[in-house]
Order: C-alpha cells, then sequence, then structure tokens
C-alpha cells in the first residue's frame, strides 16, 4: 500500500434531528444521539480530515433543524460537505449549511480524490432518483479529473438491501447511474445512507458502502419495517492517493432512550 499518509473523512448520515431538540424519533432522541457521536468525533478529531454528510440530516426539514446541526458541528471545525436525503428541506440547507467550515460545494479535490456529491432526493417521495440533468453533470466532472480516483456520494442506495419494506425506497433509475460510473473507471467508492445499516458490495470494482445512521437503527434482512437495537455510529474511511482505501465503523455506546419496538413506520 502506497505509504504516503491517508486522507481521513467520516461519513455521517441519517441524523434526523427535528426543531424541537428534545422530539423523538421512534422513542429516541436525535439530538442526543447525535451529540455522543460529536464526542466521539471529537476524541477523533486529530485524526480526520473532513465530514461527509449522506443526507436525512433534518427529520422534518426546518431551518431551527439545520441550525442545530451548524450549532453540533462547530466544536469540530472540520470541513463538512453535505448531500440531502428524502426528509431533508434543500433550499434551506443551501440557506444554513453554508457557511464557515460547512460547505455547500458539490464537488472537490482533497488528498488525491475527486470528491462528488449528488442529489438524490425526490420531493414528497422517500424513493431516490438522478435527474438527467444530474447523471450528464456527474458524467461531466469525473470526465474532468479522470486522473484521480474519485468518490461519489448520494442519499440513496443504488442497490437493493434485503428489506422489503427498504427495497421499495432505493434509488430507482440506478441502471442509469451505472452506466456513467462505467464510463470511468477510477471510480472506487460510492458512499450512501437511508438505510440505517452497515453494507457494503461491489460491482465492476467500485465498492458500494452504506453507513449506520447517527439515530436508529434498522434491522437488516427484513421483510417488514423493524429497528434493530444497535448503537448509533458512522463510517471512518482513509484514502491513499493511489486509489486504495480502508474502512472501519465506529459505534458510540448511547443507550438512554427506550425504543419503539412495536412501530410499523416513521
Amino acid at each position: 500500500m502506497n505509504q504516503v499518509s491517508p486522507l481521513s473523512i467520516a461519513q455521517i448520515t441519517d441524523i434526523h434531528l427535528f426543531t424541537d431538540e428534545k422530539q423523538e424519533l421512534l422513542g429516541l432522541n436525535t439530538t442526543q444521539s447525535f451529540q455522543s457521536v460529536i464526542e466521539r468525533l471529537l476524541y477523533l478529531r486529530d485524526r480526520i480530515d473532513l465530514l461527509l454528510l449522506t443526507g436525512d440530516l433534518s427529520q422534518d426539514g426546518t431551518p431551527e433543524s439545520y441550525k442545530r446541526l451548524q450549532h453540533l458541528l462547530r466544536p469540530l471545525a472540520k470541513p463538512t460537505y453535505w448531500t440531502p436525503g428524502n426528509h431533508d428541506y434543500s433550499p434551506a440547507m443551501q440557506q444554513i449549511l453554508n457557511h464557515g467550515s460547512i460547505l455547500s460545494e458539490k464537488e472537490f479535490i482533497q488528498g488525491g480524490w475527486n470528491f462528488v456529491l449528488i442529489d438524490s432526493a425526490v420531493s414528497g417521495h422517500t424513493y431516490g432518483q438522478l435527474s438527467k440533468s444530474t447523471l450528464a453533470w456527474l458524467d461531466w466532472r469525473l470526465a474532468t479529473w479522470s486522473d484521480r480516483p474519485a468518490l461519489v456520494a448520494l442519499h440513496h442506495p443504488p442497490f437493493l438491501v434485503n428489506s422489503q419494506w427498504l427495497d421499495s425506497s432505493t434509488l430507482e433509475n440506478s441502471e442509469e447511474f451505472f452506466a456513467v460510473l462505467d464510463r470511468h473507471p477510477q471510480v472506487k467508492l460510492v458512499l450512501f445512507g437511508h438505510i440505517h445499516q452497515e453494507f457494503h458490495c461491489q460491482r465492476n470494482g467500485v465498492h458500494y458502502l452504506g453507513s449506520p445512521s447517527t439515530s436508529v437503527q434498522f434491522e437488516p434482512n427484513s421483510a417488514h419495517f423493524s429497528i434493530k437495537q444497535e448503537y448509533p455510529g458512522f463510517r471512518l474511511i482513509k484514502l491513499y492517493p493511489d486509489g486504495s482505501w480502508l474502512t472501519q465503523i465506529e459505534r458510540v455506546a448511547y443507550s438512554e432512550d427506550v425504543l419503539d419496538l412495536a412501530a410499523t413506520g416513521y
């Protein structure tokens, strides 16, 4: 492996903050669980170069929830990039999550890698879809930096995850997405959220990674909506300039709330 120091990133996803910091999602206080994640990130701060937030940062899409996110992230003082999820409200995100170390750019170069963040959210729907303009822009940006390894991030998984209820809200036009990626062999990683669980698969040399949520976790391989009693988490990734990478899942021991295990949705 290349001995050059890697770029270390933390993927954070599905925070589901509310206007009211006391409000709960399925019995879990999402502000408090995210604060526990922040405490762990602060401990790891010197080993992290930047943060990638892959959607559903808010549950209700309100300006207040994004202002709280901005406040909670401030102590980390790390470059932070984001893409929206199906629960988010993009206009509010663009206005609020665009100051200080929180950046609204959707393409950047760091550590020898090309990062491209794309919006898969469809207003009023839980499933994901990439517009023709988004696909064309992705194709263009990947072609522009074809000499660098690339990482693409979005909210919705482009694969079925063997959970019947989740598989009804994945990325609807995955084949169009794959067709773009197939033209650019420098793409090494695709990161996504939405499924509230760890996931890893490979297609044509590209690795696709899903991450645990900083809030409620979903039971893998479940036919119906099901919560898993597991700690909140996030993903750490080390990226080397030669295109190689390493990853691990971090979890935090947050268990102060009583989860609504009988819930049939959210």
